[in-house]
């Protein structure tokens, strides 16, 4: 063993993209790190659609975009299936999914980064109340459709083992285990350290010691000894191959600039309630749902928007999943990073308190029941919390991303939305929809009103709030779901 170790410290682990990738066969099963754009290791994707092998299983959060990150291995029918938790906006992955070309395993964004981690750490399996009572538990969900036949599944999910554990339903998940891992890293010294950047840690981390040959990129090496010990994100021992390319590209997903002092746009600078967009009054309600000092996750779209109207005597800090703890307001030009974006893959910029990790840990904080709050959008929700937002089968995929996980994790769910899409109901008595959670939600917050929703026993909605000009008769004419009517104020928005 003492030999085995010296000869494998005394390889020389840097070496070409092209060499990296040179022995990956086809059919390997590859771990890859990134989330979105930020932290993808291109030029071994690059060099991996050079060499050729196909027919690959890829465990990645994600596929980047149609030109872009593993979007190239979709693009020359390199990647036979994607164990993923969000598709996103690469519109390419949804259509070979949806055509029947691509086999699409989706996993909770959060039982990913911990498969990962457990793989790893040598855990075969583990259980998690993620996704108990979903599809991803009960199976049946499509992982291959028939080519030529939309919405026919060739291929389904199977059930997973639960157990009931500390009072709640648990599913079982296994590690993953791949043989190869390819990762992208900030800095690495000749033996394999590593240093991260910003949220570019995200799922690098956990993939990279998933992999029994784990294959780093980075923007820079330097010599053994140069990089202090406490520095060093990820140690040597889990990385065999190190590229380092003669150029570097890195690629913005969504460049978002702050407009203005953030401080004199927030809840006191407000416009005309009777000609301000909807979305905005639906943020400006939510709003009301922060208290000072609370830690708190927020999807994309309008739960985001509701950061941008605190109180500036009010301070909470937000959680994104990607691996950022104090995430500040959009950057100005001066500040755009390309390894600092948030959850919907927006750029963001950094707070005094501000903190980065990967995204297993960031998950560890959302299971463990560390954040208070979270509020998320829904495509449907149930009279008796059940909440549906991440598909709509055969037509529209975009994945659970981390909303599995964060609506398990014990903190308020607290959903937003429009009351109905298109004249079409979103509060229903049961939801049509695959599920996202179920008995999750505490509270519905709309452009008409506001529902609170007993979880526990018998369950049941309870108008507590009424939107300017609406009326109890209206809500029931567009609610599909029955509901008390609680003690009715007026809905308050923060800034009006």
């Amino acid at each position: 063993m003492l030999r085995r170790c010296i000869g494998r410290f005394a390889v020389n682990k840097v070496m070409s993209a092209a060499e990296a990738v040179k022995d990956i066969p086809n059919d390997a099963k590859l771990v890859v790190g990134g989330f979105g754009l930020c932290g993808t290791p291109q030029a071994v994707i690059e060099a991996l659609r050079s060499q050729g092998s196909k027919g690959h299983t890829v465990y990645s959060n994600n596929a980047g975009v149609d030109d872009w990150g593993l979007g190239l291995l979709l693009q020359t029918g390199q990647i036979k299936r994607m164990v993923s938790s969000y598709v996103g906006e690469n519109k390419h992955f949804e259509k070979l999914y949806l055509n029947g070309q691509l086999e699409v395993e989706f996993t909770p964004q959060g039982t990913l980064a911990e498969r990962m981690r457990a793989g790893g750490a040598g855990i075969p399996a583990f259980y998690t109340p993620t996704a108990f009572g979903t599809l991803m538990q009960e199976g049946g969900f499509p992982i291959k459709y028939i080519s030529g036949q939309p919405g026919q599944a060739e291929l389904v999910s199977s059930p997973k083992e639960t157990r009931f554990i500390g009072g709640r339903w648990c599913v079982l998940e296994e590690a993953i285990k791949g043989e190869f891992s390819l990762v992208k890293a900030w800095k690495a010294d000749t033996s394999g350290n590593l240093v991260f950047r910003g949220t570019a840690r995200n799922f690098n981390v956990p993939a990279a010691t998933a992999g029994a040959t784990c294959i780093v990129e980075v923007e820079e090496i330097v010599p053994t000894g140069s990089l202090k010990p406490d520095e060093i994100h990820l140690p040597g021992v889990y990385v065999h191959r190190i590229v380092c390319p003669p150029k570097y590209e890195k690629r913005i997903e969504f460049r978002k600039l702050r407009k203005g002092d953030p401080k004199k746009t927030a809840a006191g600078a407000a416009s005309d309630f009777s000609s301000m967009d909807i979305r905005e009054k639906i943020a400006r309600r939510a709003a009301m749902e922060f208290q000072d000092g609370m830690y708190v996750n927020l999807g994309i779209g309008i739960p985001t928007m509701a950061s941008n109207f605190l109180p500036p005597s009010m301070h909470i800090e937000l959680q994104s999943e990607n691996g950022l703890l104090g995430m500040g307001p959009y950057p100005t030009e001066a500040e755009v990073d390309a390894d600092l974006i948030n959850a919907g893959k927006e750029t963001v910029s950094y707070l005094p308190t501000s903190s980065t990790f990967s995204s297993d840990q960031a998950f560890a904080m959302i299971r463990g029941g560390h954040m208070d709050l979270t509020i998320l959008g829904a495509l449907q929700v149930a009279e008796n919390g059940d909440l549906a937002n991440w598909v709509i089968p055969g037509a529209k995929v975009k994945g659970m991303g981390g909303a599995m996980d964060l609506v398990s994790s014990g903190c308020r769910v607290v959903v937003t939305m429009e009351h109905t899409s298109k004249g079409v109901k979103k509060i229903l008595k049961k939801c049509e929809l695959p599920l996202t959670g179920r008995r999750c939600v505490d509270r519905i917050i709309t452009d008409l009103c506001v529902f609170d929703i007993d979880k526990q026993g018998a369950g049941g909605l309870t108008l507590v709030e009424l939107a300017p000009g609406v009326t109890v008769d209206q809500i029931k004419a567009e609610t599909g779901a029955a509901f008390k009517v609680g003690d009715v104020k007026p809905m308050t928005y923060i800034g009006l």
